[in-house]
């Protein structure tokens, strides 16, 4: 669950209802197994879908 290049991982909080009470939750990146080239390599990663956009315009 972690992004291979930007480094993404789990982020924890609380859910907060109309009472207040708090309750744990955690928020997690969109994580997706892509085949990407880089260097002229093809390497399998998972990317977050951020990183994937970003790589996806750079390289079109």
């Amino acid at each position: 669950m972690k992004c291979d290049i930007c480094g993404k991982i789990p982020q924890f909080g609380h859910n907060v209802s109309h009472s207040n009470r708090h309750t744990n939750r955690k928020w997690l990146p969109n994580i997706q197994a892509a085949t990407l080239v880089i260097n002229g390599q093809k390497k399998k990663l998972n990317v977050c879908t951020r990183c994937l956009r970003t790589h996806n315009k750079a390289n079109n």
